[in-house]
């Protein structure tokens, strides 16, 4: 007996579970399978959701109908807005979670899921014909038929765990790894390498002299990463800081002999904004100290996350580097630290809709792509969900652009320029971050996910009324009020005021803000505090945006100018052998695309555009 799905998606980390939950909620037949059901949004590494950058990632999984942003806010145990002392395009929000109630949870959504099956089992096979994918295997020589795939493997491909001389071919956390099916992708002519990321020891809690720590509570002011959210979210957790001192950078360097990251016994490319201590501190070596952050996993457990302290030097070093640390002398360590490598595609492999090149019907999403990170995960997840459900329609992929998500920059930098080491999104690699923030991810992304059906006709609804509220708001905004009703407000403020002046003027005034404005004219309170604080921010930052929406302009029209995937760079007269080479390679889809190709410069770009005026790219 074969099986038959609409689509398959091959893995239930984070990119797996998004994937899947678009393709049952547009109606396909879906199965889901992983190596093990306890490792569904398994939180392999640190215990929290969102962060610089991870955060606006989360928020635009939420606005295009994702599950990460609503599940966490559920699990939750503490929350915090980061970089609030810089500007608006930058703050970004981060919640520490409950690991096993995030798990269970997700577990849970999938089962529910109407058109969803999950299965436990291996992938050892993916079958093909004329170009098109139309089956996989199991390890227990199970065939399951199927017209579209996602690889969401995440770290689990030939995955090898490596503390200090100790190497094992086993997953993250004690999970089984899966070992055959990097030989059927090689077969398919699929480019593979090889990647490394870490985790910290854990520690008890109990063990711990908090006395010597420094207490990191959350925020009193409390904000949901879903617009789903109607419940009070959990902000009783805290978090502690430490620091690494002398004599653990001494114990390091003096070690490093035995450090698989020195030693050659590690040879994957490992991340670089999230280092092994060890690398800190030989590449840092003027630094006195690192930063330690001691994390609860969970409400239901003792077990403390490290942050900070990632390493996979051997466990008698690992006891000694705790032990150096202020408020860790007496630690009792539950967990070793541990490096674990893994096999990964060349992202230069993928189209900007993660379907994989040359093989019609199999898209890619999550760290098998090269990224790191559960948020980086899960919004390559939805996209590769949406885009095999769309290719099973008979529909038109959609590819989203850098200029309307953190989404759009983190899959064309993987896709166009490629990555050397485990990919992070940072708020640097965008460059119209002001114009991204994390506030507007919703204005920017829930008609659209409206349009592709994942998301509800009620949230929808829910999306209409409030920018209806924000267009009466900013109609309000002309309003004109004296001095001496402005007077309380403008002299708690230690602010000037001579003449009549607008709320729109209050709001672009330094050292106003939102709750000024409402405490000079209450009919600005409708109780949509998100509301106002999203209009003060376009205010007062109104020529940066407006510089921005040109420049977006601008980048549109190239946006717009479509390449075939398959156009012959050989026929284009004046385009240099590099930039053939690059762009055949890459096949961008767009214009603007062809533009950020490594290796591409404007005279390419001109040449191309002559021979498409001329008829080419037909």
């Amino acid at each position: 007996m074969t099986k038959f799905y609409d689509a398959m998606v091959i893995g239930a980390g984070h990119a797996g579970i998004e994937a899947a939950l678009c393709l049952a909620k547009k109606g396909h037949n879906t199965l889901i399978i992983t190596t093990s059901l306890h490792s569904i949004g398994f939180l392999a590494c640190n215990p929290n959701i969102g962060g610089t950058a991870k955060g606006h990632l989360v928020k635009e999984i939420d606005a295009l109908g994702g599950a990460m942003g609503i599940v966490t806010d559920k699990a939750t145990i503490q929350t915090r807005m980061l970089n609030l002392a810089n500007g608006p395009a930058v703050h970004s929000l981060r919640n520490q979670v409950d690991k096993n109630k995030y798990h269970v949870l997700m577990k849970q959504m999938l089962e529910k899921q109407q058109n969803l099956t999950l299965f436990e089992g291996e992938v050892v096979k993916l079958y093909h014909k004329n170009g098109k994918i139309n089956g996989i295997k199991t390890e227990l020589g199970e065939k399951i038929t199927t017209n579209a795939v996602v690889l969401c493997t995440g770290v689990y491909l030939n995955s090898t765990i490596i503390i200090g001389d100790y190497v094992k071919n086993t997953g993250p956390a004690g999970f089984q790894g899966a070992n055959q099916l990097t030989d059927s992708l090689i077969e398919m002519g699929l480019p593979i390498r090889r990647f490394k990321t870490g985790t910290p020891p854990r520690v008890l809690k109990s063990s711990l002299d908090f006395s010597k720590l420094e207490v990191q509570e959350g925020d009193k002011d409390i904000y949901p990463f879903s617009q789903d959210t109607n419940f009070e979210i959990n902000n009783d957790s805290p978090c502690y800081l430490t620091y690494t001192n002398e004599k653990t950078h001494k114990l390091i360097l003096d070690n490093l002999d035995r450090s698989p990251l020195y030693n050659g016994k590690i040879l994957g490319a490992g991340p670089r904004y999230c280092p092994a201590v060890e690398v800190k501190v030989v590449r840092f070596k003027d630094k006195e100290r690192h930063q330690i952050f001691i994390e609860p996993e969970g409400q239901n457990t003792e077990e403390m996350y490290v942050q900070g302290l990632s390493t996979s030097m051997p466990y008698d070093i690992q006891e000694q580097l705790v032990h150096s640390v202020k408020g860790l002398e007496n630690a009792k360590i539950m967990r070793y630290g541990y490096a674990i490598e893994y096999d990964c595609l060349d992202s230069m492999a993928l189209l900007p809709t993660l379907a994989v090149k040359n093989y019609k019907g199999l898209y890619a999403a999550g760290q098998i792509n090269g990224s790191s990170g559960y948020e980086e995960a899960a919004a390559q997840g939805l996209v590769a969900g949406v885009n095999a459900a769309l290719y099973l329609e008979g529909k038109k992929e959609i590819t989203i652009t850098r200029d309307i998500a953190y989404i759009g920059v983190l899959i064309d930098d993987l896709v166009t320029k490629g990555t050397q080491e485990p990919y992070r999104m940072m708020t640097s690699r965008a460059e119209h971050r002001l114009h991204l923030r994390q506030d507007n991810a919703d204005i920017r992304l829930t008609e659209l996910g409206h349009k592709l059906g994942l998301v509800s006709d009620e949230r929808y609804n829910k999306f209409k009324e409030k920018k209806r509220k924000k267009e009466r708001l900013m109609a309000m905004l002309d309003k004109n009020y004296s001095p001496k009703m402005c007077q309380e407000v403008f002299s708690k403020k230690n602010q000037p005021i001579k003449g009549g002046i607008s709320a729109r003027e209050v709001l672009r005034r330094n050292g106003l803000d939102y709750r000024d404005l409402i405490a000079i004219d209450k009919e600005f309170d409708i109780g949509e505090n998100e509301i106002l604080k999203q209009i003060e921010t376009e205010i007062k930052y109104q020529g940066y945006l407006e510089k921005q929406q040109k420049a977006i302009k601008e980048m549109k029209k190239m946006e717009n100018k479509e390449l075939n995937a398959d156009i012959d760079y050989e026929l284009i007269p004046s385009l240099r052998v590099e930039a053939r080479e690059k762009l055949k390679k890459v096949k961008p889809l767009t214009l603007a695309q062809a533009a950020r190709v490594s290796g591409v410069n404007p005279a390419d770009i001109i040449a191309i555009m002559v021979y498409l005026q001329k008829g080419g790219n037909k």
